[in-house]
C-alpha cells in the first residue's frame, strides 16, 4: 500500500489563492461593466 504524504498547509493556501483570485476577478469584471462594488467581500 502506498503512503502519500501531503502538505495540508499548502492546500489550504492554495485554495485561499484560489478563492481570492476568483474575488479579484469578479470585482475587476464589475469595475469594468460599470455595476458598483458595495462592500470589500
Amino acid at each position: 500500500m502506498a503512503v502519500i504524504n501531503t502538505n495540508t498547509l499548502s492546500l489550504t493556501t492554495q485554495n485561499n489563492l484560489n478563492k481570492s483570485q476568483s474575488s479579484l476577478g469578479s470585482a475587476i469584471e464589475r469595475l469594468s461593466s460599470g455595476l458598483r462594488i458595495n462592500s470589500a467581500k
